[in-house]
């Protein structure tokens, strides 16, 4: 157990620096290329802190721990969008900008329905036997093409550059290459020590996957949204777990059921609806309510139901 543990802690930190190194890489080798501060942001560092979930949900699809995979992408979007968004607006309110209201925002919402119609039978209330199939996963790849393509056809304000420090080819390429083996070593030892906990435990690997291994590939994001909100800039936290959120549905659980079909056994609907629900309140505050701001209760409101919801999956 404590060996399973010590590679469980070891897999989350090799896997966060290997997100980090491979960012600062690809932004770096972008760069020299003269490709846009623009798009760097929007593609280069938006997937780096979706990394971690990248490899560990792909990694255990092709080891066949299906509960893992997907509990952590469904995890990682009620801890960000719950927890998070909750740690963020307590920090400081957190305002919506314009192309959050008209990109990010409804895609959020949108990504999380459709992840409830590929899985089937969760609409029934059942899932036992049931499978997220290949041609569910492409679908999902084909709506990730849709806010891609929607993305770059939105003029760029200025917000969303982001700032790249100069890089030497050495540094490039020991970045790119460390990254690499740093995600995927850690990626597979992250893997198996949670799924040697959840057999000691008792537990399954859904309930593991929705909270210990989602709370831990989403520590970048929390990471990057705290100190964003401390900062003062609250507006990098809310899209940092938006465009998280967009890209763990459509592209990583997408690649993750093209390559194998994603069994549901052990999920229960309620872990979509609440998933659901946490979306429909961040759509309903920044359309309709609060003049498009997460005041200090709702953020409140947010946290209590993440501590709620967690509490009911260690019983159920």
């Amino acid at each position: 157990m404590i060996l399973s543990v010590l590679c469980f802690v070891a897999g989350i930190v090799l896997v966060i620096l290997g997100a980090d190194w491979l960012t600062k890489g690809a932004s770096g080798l972008a760069r020299r290329f003269n490709i846009s501060e623009l798009v760097i942001g929007l593609t280069i560092v938006a997937l780096g802190t979706s990394l971690p979930e990248f490899v560990i949900s792909v990694g255990s699809a092709i080891k066949g721990n299906s509960g893992i995979s997907l509990g952590n992408i469904l995890g990682s979007n009620i801890f960000n969008g719950m927890l998070i968004l909750g740690t963020t607006a307590l920090i400081t309110p957190v305002k919506f900008n314009a192309r959050m209201l008209t990109r990010e925002l409804p895609f959020n919402m949108l990504a999380s329905i459709v992840l409830l119609l590929v899985s089937g039978s969760m609409l029934m209330g059942g899932a036992d036997g049931e499978y997220i199939t290949r041609s569910g996963g492409l679908i999902l790849l084909c709506f990730l093409a849709v806010f891609i393509r929607y993305t770059f056809s939105i003029p760029s304000d200025g917000e969303d550059d982001a700032p790249v420090q100069p890089l030497s080819v050495l540094k490039i390429v020991l970045f790119i290459v460390g990254g690499l083996a740093a995600l995927i070593f850690g990626g597979n030892l992250f893997v198996d020590g949670a799924v040697e906990i959840a057999t000691v435990l008792g537990l399954s690997e859904a309930v593991i996957g929705i909270t210990i291994v989602s709370a831990g590939s989403s520590l970048p994001e929390l990471a990057v949204s705290v100190s964003a909100a401390r900062k003062g800039n609250v507006g990098i936290a809310l899209g940092n777990v938006l465009g998280s959120n967009i890209i763990n549905i459509f592209f990583i659980l997408g690649c993750s059921a093209t390559i194998t079909p994603i069994a549901l056994t052990g999920f229960s609907c309620v872990d979509y609806y609440v998933l659901i629900a946490s979306s429909l309140l961040i759509y309903c505050v920044g359309r309709f309510w609060g003049k498009s701001v997460i005041n200090r209760w709702e953020g409140a409101v947010l946290l209590i139901g993440y501590v709620l919801y967690t509490a009911y999956l260690l019983m159920r």
